[in-house]
């Protein structure tokens, strides 16, 4: 089944602002809850539809993603989210209700659940020539990033055991609480105060990482860039970002594309363009010129006759489409070069086609032209 627009979803303009979004999704939530809705699979799907659209676009970079590519943008390819669980939308959302998370159907299941720990993402910009783009590409870099501390297993205590439960929890790393709302007396989980959901304290902490668990360092990481990215275009790899203090798990690493501008050739979406120059002799005559593709230099008839301005168009020898919807094309337009500094004999030649009645264009010429150009601007 295709997706809904996300902002069709939440039902708000392109246009909206954070407050908005954030409005329009607890109203939504609101009417499509589970608790008011029980055995109601449909509303249930509108539920997990309205938190995958705020996922989304309460989120800078996811938003703008979307906005670029549409539901592509959002995949896993571009480090985005497909489909959402219940468990994931009450973990993520659930303060957004004011207190629903625990709701009786689906909170109830994660409250003896500990906090998770999440990295944080790390940005990296990967500069790529029209080549590269054009077959995709493998690259090795460096980054600096936080590892677990291999002394303490990334625990942050002494010897890696040198912890307690969480008196203030015991251990679940959530505290309960009973709240009126608007749909009525509910009962509400949040994360403990006193350890952060991790469910236990340290004791003595470990001296190398100074109890945090992470360490600073540096890894090699190998990223396989697909054929047909474009510049601006994020791509994600999941785990390798930062890791989280104490355990838990690792933030991701975002890689930015960038384009190196070719000398030659322009890129437009898939297309490619280039400009041919020839003299006003080959144009007349007719000839057979070299012209850079991004594989390497084909050769191109150019027939007698040819007009300037004409596209000469090789079909398939633009960029591959991203998502694999087929390759686009080189657009070749024809320019003729005039020359600026003539020699007396030059000049003579040039003189003499002025009486030759085919050197100039004639009344059905002028006709012809004058549609074409009617047409394009129509």
């Amino acid at each position: 089944m295709q997706k809904r627009d996300y902002y069709e979803v939440l039902g708000v303009s392109k246009s909206a602002d954070a407050a908005e979004i954030k409005k329009a999704y607890r109203k939504l939530a609101l009417q499509y809850h589970p608790d008011k809705n029980p055995g109601d699979k449909e509303a249930e799907e509108r539920f997990k539809e309205a938190a995958e659209a705020y996922d989304v676009l309460s989120n800078d970079d996811k938003r703008r993603r979307y906005d670029q590519f549409g539901h592509a943008g959002t995949s896993s390819a571009y480090g985005g989210g497909g489909g959402m669980s219940m468990e994931d939308i009450f973990t993520h959302f659930g303060d957004i209700f004011g207190g629903f998370g625990g709701f009786s159907g689906f909170g109830g299941g994660r409250r003896g659940a500990h906090h998770v720990n999440r990295g944080t993402n790390l940005r990296v910009k990967v500069k790529l020539n029209l080549k590269e783009v054009a077959s995709g590409v493998e690259k090795r870099i460096k980054v600096k990033k936080q590892v677990a501390c291999t002394h303490c297993n990334g625990t942050g205590a002494k010897d890696g055991s040198s912890y307690s439960t969480c008196s203030t929890c015991g251990g679940t790393g959530h505290v309960t609480r009973m709240q009126n709302t608007i749909l009525g007396p509910m009962q509400s989980t949040s994360t403990c105060p006193t350890c952060q959901g991790e469910g236990k304290t340290i004791s003595v902490k470990c001296t190398y990482c100074g109890g945090e668990g992470v360490v600073s360092s540096e890894e090699v990481i190998t990223l396989n860039i697909p054929a047909g990215v474009s510049e601006g275009m994020q791509l994600s790899l999941s785990g390798k970002g930062n890791a989280a203090r104490r355990g838990g798990v690792n933030g991701d690493l975002i890689v930015m594309i960038e384009e190196e501008e070719h000398p030659e050739l322009i890129r437009d979406g898939n297309d490619i363009l280039y400009n041919v120059f020839v003299g006003y002799p080959e144009v007349v005559l007719g000839e057979t010129v070299e012209i850079p593709t991004v594989e390497g230099k084909v050769k191109v008839k150019i027939e007698p006759g040819t007009q300037p301005g004409k596209i000469l168009r090789l079909r398939g020898k633009g960029l591959p489409d991203v998502n694999g919807y087929g390759r686009g094309d080189l657009l070749a337009r024809v320019n003729v070069w005039v020359p600026k500094n003539l020699s007396k004999e030059d000049k003579k030649l040039v003189e003499k086609m002025r009486d030759i009645e085919g050197f100039h264009p004639s009344i059905s010429d002028r006709k012809s032209f004058f549609a074409k150009m009617k047409d394009f601007f129509e």
